[in-house]
């Protein structure tokens, strides 16, 4: 492919870890935790309290030990059934006493364990299948761990670069975001000037209507996935910011799938909602109608076979956030409480807003993952008064952030990497020791219909405070929204990310519908930024980003000599992100 946008990886990006072998199995998180420990800690995760996020991890498991001069030491492992985030805290005594808190992150955890071994001179141990390799980044002249904490860097590698030390950082931000951030933390009524702000320069603002092309041939069409149900799908131009095989200039044929140039197993497709099926438009009761602006607006997708690809999620240094959204009222709010989950921080756990180091070489594609925690909780409805508003849940890495809320549209990966978009029910919390990575975000925009199983549009999409939809202060909905959907077709499963230059719920419902998602969920919206999607290509030892759209290289960072480096793979950014890996 040829390269629009280049970054070069870093030497920590581009760490190895295939120095790990297999270790064995690992039990199910609550089988480690003796009967008493377990009901104790399922009791702090329930109670309706002022808490610490330790005590919302209800399946973790501790380790103390103390050295020979009095130091003592406790390893936290936040999630034992996946295995990935450890909590370490080294406490010294004496006139000089301190205690500090290290978050630190298995390189392999598929392949490795990390353990506290008691002794004069405690040791954190790294085993694998056949290897064991043992470290104390806490003790020497200069400690690995000050060393490490020092350098600044969000990924640390410590311990024969078997561990990483995850740092604290500021995430990147556009001036848009600053500023909005700003409005809602220090001015009075801020979250109103936001909508204010989003009703007069947001809509319509990054809308795209490509030019149809009378004649042309559409090239060589990916026949796995077959066709969107179109009326019409004439040929027109799009602005991808990758090659398409097959597709000469940009110009593509509605509703088909093109393989994108050398990246196997990923696809993408583009239209209008006017081309779709009248049998699917003309549908009564499902949706609200789509009026011309809408119609004519480009949509892009990309799709991701996922026999070949594994998915993940990582929080931004900042979004979204563990305390209460200015939504909910009244019985919806706990006032005696910092947060609907009695938590306002993560500290000490640290949020990076990057992909880990020892994931880069294997990432193909990475899009924004969700609305900040201003907008995730209902301010009207029922929800807007149960659960606390139902702030909109996320687990990363097996730890809960925030817990997730039943009816609430959800994307999920479980520990052996299933992967999974559904409606969360009370009956799903079983699922917990399970789950790796979730994140929540509104309701179903497609849903499958109880009696035949076939997506159909969910049943809040005609309602703007039902839906929780967002848009702008006069309740209009037509705007730039992201979305992403899954979909089962020749016995393969795909995950669908969806850009819609302006639409409504029901724009997004009747495509996804047209494209036969089993189901569907809005990401976030309102500008490029929020709706932002990249896939990667790797080229002598580079990682190259390819944008969904032309306008979104410009959220890049850039280097003094103007090459670009990616967002979430190449510098820490405050929103949170969902990444696919090769597997």
């Amino acid at each position: 492919m040829r390269p629009k946008t280049l970054v070069r990886m870093t030497a920590i990006a581009a760490l190895s870890t295939a120095t790990f072998q297999s270790a064995p199995a690992l039990a199910d998180a609550g089988s480690l935790l003796d009967p008493q420990t377990r009901a104790l800690q399922m009791l702090q995760y329930e109670e309706d309290r002022t808490k610490t996020i330790l005590e919302l991890q209800p399946f973790r498991t501790t380790q103390t030990a103390r050295g020979a001069d009095d130091t003592s030491f406790e390893l936290v492992t936040l999630n034992p059934g996946i295995n990935s985030w450890f909590l370490l805290t080294v406490s010294s005594e004496g006139f000089w006493s301190t205690t500090r808190k290290f978050h630190l992150e298995l390189a392999d955890p598929e392949h490795s364990t990390l353990t506290l071994v008691a002794g004069a001179e405690p040791e954190l141990v790294i085993a694998g299948e056949a290897t064991e390799f043992r470290c104390t980044p806490w003790s020497g002249s200069s400690p690995e761990l000050d060393d490490a904490q020092y350098r600044g860097l969000p990924f640390a590698p410590i311990c024969d670069e078997r561990i990483f030390l995850r740092n604290r950082v500021k995430g990147n931000s556009t001036n848009r975001e600053a500023v909005a951030d700003f409005l809602r933390d220090n001015v009075v009524f801020g979250e109103s000037l936001v909508n204010m702000i989003k009703g007069s320069f947001y809509e319509d603002a990054f809308m795209n209507s490509g030019p149809v092309i009378e004649g042309a041939d559409a090239g060589e069409t990916v026949k796995a996935l077959g066709k969107a149900q179109l009326d019409n799908a004439p040929v027109f131009r799009t602005s991808f910011n990758f090659d398409l095989d097959g597709a000469e200039g940009g110009r593509v044929e509605a509703g088909s799938w093109y393989a994108i140039s050398d990246i196997p197993g990923v696809y993408a497709s583009a239209m209008q909602p006017g081309m779709i099926s009248r049998d699917i438009l003309n549908r009564p009761g499902e949706t609200n109608g789509l009026d011309g602006v809408e119609r004519g607006a480009d949509v892009y997708l990309i799709a991701y076979d996922l026999e070949q690809f594994e998915l993940g999620y990582e929080l931004g240094t900042d979004h979204p956030r563990v305390d209460w959204s200015p939504r909910p009222s009244g019985a919806g709010r706990n006032y005696r409480i910092p947060g609907p989950d009695g938590i306002d921080d993560s500290d000490p756990l640290v949020r990076s807003g990057m992909l880990s180091p020892a994931k880069t070489e294997r990432v193909v594609g990475t899009f924004a993952s969700g609305f900040k925690r201003s907008h995730g909780a209902w301010r009207l409805t029922d929800k807007a008064y149960t659960n606390y508003g139902h702030h909109y849940g996320f687990i990363s890495e097996g730890v809960i952030f925030s817990k997730l809320q039943p009816d609430l549209a959800t994307i999920l990966v479980l520990d052996d990497g299933t992967i999974d978009m559904r409606t969360w029910t009370e009956a799903d919390n079983k699922l917990l020791p399970r789950i790796r990575y979730a994140r929540q975000n509104g309701v179903a925009v497609i849903e499958p219909d109880p009696a035949t199983g076939i997506g159909v549009p969910g049943s809040q999409i005609r309602s703007w405070m039902g839906g929780n939809w967002s848009g702008d202060a006069d309740a209009k909905l037509r705007t730039l929204r992201g979305g992403a959907c899954m979909k089962t077709a020749g016995g393969r499963q795909f995950l669908m990310y969806g850009y819609f230059s302006t639409a409504t719920p029901s724009g997004m419902a009747r495509t996804f519908q047209a494209y036969g998602c089993d189901y569907a969920m809005l990401l976030d919206m309102n500008s490029q930024e929020h709706t932002y999607a990249a896939v990667y290509t790797h080229e002598n030892g580079d990682v190259v980003p390819h944008h969904l759209v032309r306008g979104m290289a410009a959220i890049d960072s850039k280097r003094r000599d103007g090459t670009p480096i990616p967002r979430f793979v190449g510098f820490p950014d405050n929103r949170d992100f969902i990444y696919l890996l090769r597997k």
